[in-house]
């Protein structure tokens, strides 16, 4: 999707945005912005993974619900979740009660553990996935790329689960390793910007 929108100021900003109110928020503060919080890591990437096959903004309006309920995305503390807390989680209206994608929550954050004991971070991990700028195509021309598939490949050998090349790519894009706003839209040079202050985990 190439196409904006006006923002509430006036200013374009990428066409999805269009699809619900509280995108904008979401647009602005968020997507795109380089991040490098193990926490925040990990929570993106289970939350990518509850919204395959559904759409953003029922994992959006349902975010504070998910924290909640996995503990802020603790990974050392989800890592401990029992069967227990399963039967739970499938009780909580709050959340999107898919059984698979619960147990992969817990599954990849006892990986975390491991990968954080490994390499150090979860970032220092992800981000050597960044893909280089010039061999990028058009902002949200594809769904996938070949870190995506690279780094998916490499998250399954290493035990996660509901991690394929979409949903990686989907990662990337809203954790910074890519700048995907359309190249009118306002808040590209924003994001731009963040990425060259931005240094990177393990350099």
């Amino acid at each position: 999707m190439t196409t904006t929108v006006k923002g509430p100021d006036g200013n374009p900003r990428c066409g999805w945005c269009a699809a619900a109110p509280e995108f904008f928020d979401y647009h602005d503060r968020e997507w795109g912005f380089p991040v490098d919080d193990d926490r925040r890591l990990f929570e993106k990437i289970c939350l990518e993974s509850f919204q395959s096959g559904l759409s953003w903004r029922t994992i959006l309006a349902k975010r504070e619900n998910f924290r909640t309920a996995f503990e802020q995305f603790d990974f050392n503390r989800v890592a401990r979740f029992n069967q227990r807390d399963v039967n739970r989680l499938l009780k909580d209206a709050g959340i999107v009660r898919h059984r698979g994608k619960i147990e992969a929550v817990i599954n990849n954050a006892k990986r975390a553990q491991e990968m954080v004991e490994k390499e150090g971070s979860l970032a220092a991990f992800l981000w050597r996935y960044e893909p280089e700028p010039k061999q990028l195509g058009e902002p949200q021309s594809a769904s996938t790329s070949p870190e995506s598939i690279a780094l998916s490949k490499e998250l399954k050998k290493r035990g996660w689960k509901f991690v394929g090349p979409t949903t990686v790519y989907a990662f990337m894009q809203a954790m910074g390793l890519i700048n995907d706003h359309v190249k009118n839209c306002v808040t590209r040079s924003k994001v731009e910007q963040a990425r060259n202050k931005f240094k990177r985990p393990g350099t």
